[in-house]
């Protein structure tokens, strides 16, 4: 919905319930579709103001707003946690709102006084129209924050919503940040339509190694001075695990080699992962002090060449 539900319905924001309830029933008469047949305006006015009761009409949600704990299109942050894949639980029927698919807010409007009336007839049940209300439940938007490694090698990964509700969420291999999930059916309840759906948006979390450019991925890599002079193979950290890659002899710090196929993933194609070697020396450095001292002695020399 975005912007000002107080706003959308023409109300102050100290405003009582009842004026609230007001102020929608006056507005829905006005901009109903059946009463506005192809008003694409009308149409989009009567979904915001919808919107806009769905929040302020439930006491807990109204008061989450107003602390600024959710937005207008009532959007909570999450942290995914551990959890195999089993489907969502919570409200029966995926139903955020418990059993009976009653609205806080609603449970006082009769629709048949506010549109049956006016349209030739009441609201059926299972969303039969008949010349009644029918409509689809508001969508449920939330943010769940992955890893680097879930986002490329998939994951399901569980969010709870602030009515205790909990939906396990199967994160696809190659999931990129910002990329939106629709879980059909899990959101909202509807009023003689069906039920609305779950949104998540991902959001891929920085990682402690990896730094993230496009599709590749950049690291720091250790190397032991005597890998870096002679050559040799060492473990190296992955998103999907340890690999050995081939140190070339003479190697200096600063060096950048490339594992192709190891990155992320950006526009469907796996980038690569890209090792800057730190050189490291030995703790025990007595004997490589020693070296050093006859090297320098003997004057200055060519450097290895890459």
């Amino acid at each position: 919905m975005a912007g000002d539900p107080y706003k959308e319905l023409g109300v102050s924001r100290g405003a009582s319930a009842d004026e609230i309830k007001k102020a929608f029933r006056k507005l829905a008469k006005e901009l109903h579709p059946d009463k506005n047949p192809g008003n694409t305006v009308a149409d989009e006015r009567f979904k915001r103001i919808t919107a806009a009761f769905d929040l302020l009409g439930d006491p807990e949600k109204r008061a989450k707003f107003d602390r600024g704990e959710i937005d207008a299109d009532g959007r909570e942050q999450f942290r995914g946690f551990g959890g195999g894949a089993g489907g969502a639980r919570g409200a029966p029927g995926g139903n955020p709102f418990g059993q009976g698919g009653a609205r806080p807010g609603f449970e006082n409007i009769d629709l048949d006084e506010l549109f049956g009336g006016m349209f030739g007839g009441a609201a059926r049940p299972g969303g039969a129209r008949s010349g009644g209300f029918a409509a689809k439940g508001q969508d449920v938007k939330a943010t769940l924050e992955i890893s680097l490694e879930d986002s490329i090698s998939g994951a399901t990964r569980r969010i709870q919503f602030s009515d205790g509700r909990t939906l396990d969420v199967a994160i696809p291999k190659g999931a990129g940040d910002g990329q939106t999930i629709r879980l059909k059916g899990q959101g909202a309840p509807g009023r003689g339509g069906p039920a609305g759906d779950a949104l998540i948006e991902l959001k891929v979390a920085k990682h402690p190694i990896f730094t993230r450019d496009g599709a590749d991925l950049t690291m720091d890599q250790p190397v032991a001075l005597y890998d870096a002079v002679l050559g040799g193979k060492v473990q190296v950290r992955t998103p999907e695990g340890t690999v050995n890659m081939t140190i070339p002899a003479g190697s200096s710090s600063g060096k950048v080699l490339r594992l192709k196929g190891r990155g992320a993933f950006a526009d469907g194609k796996r980038g690569d992962l890209l090792a800057k070697l730190m050189i490291t020396l030995p703790e025990d450095s007595a004997a490589l002090a020693k070296l050093a001292q006859d090297v320098r002695d003997k004057g200055p020399i060519r450097p290895f060449r890459d």
